[in-house]
C-alpha cells in the first residue's frame, strides 16, 4: 500500500513547523504568502493556512523556498517534534 500521508492523516510533514516559525517572526498568514511570491511561489493566504494544517500538499521546490526564508533546514521543516 502507498503511503501519501502522515501517520496522523496530514498531507504534509512540514506544516506544523512552518507555522512555528511563521509565529517566532510575528508575521501574519498573508505576510509570509507576500513574501512567498517574492521567492517566485504562486502562494495566498489560504494555501499557507491549508499547508499549517496539513491539508495541502508541498512541493519540494515549495520546501526549498520555505527553508530559504526561514533558514532553516528542509530536515529541520519535515522533523516532526
Amino acid at each position: 500500500m502507498f503511503a501519501n500521508k502522515s501517520e496522523d492523516g496530514l498531507n504534509n510533514l512540514c506544516g506544523r513547523n512552518i507555522a512555528a516559525a511563521r509565529k517566532k517572526l510575528n508575521i501574519p498568514q498573508r505576510e509570509l504568502a507576500e513574501k512567498m511570491q517574492l521567492y517566485g511561489l504562486d502562494m495566498d493566504k489560504n494555501a499557507i493556512q491549508r499547508i499549517e494544517s496539513g491539508k495541502r500538499f508541498v512541493t519540494d521546490i515549495e520546501l526549498a523556498q520555505f527553508s530559504k526564508f526561514f533558514r532553516m533546514s528542509c530536515d529541520e521543516l519535515v522533523t516532526e517534534s
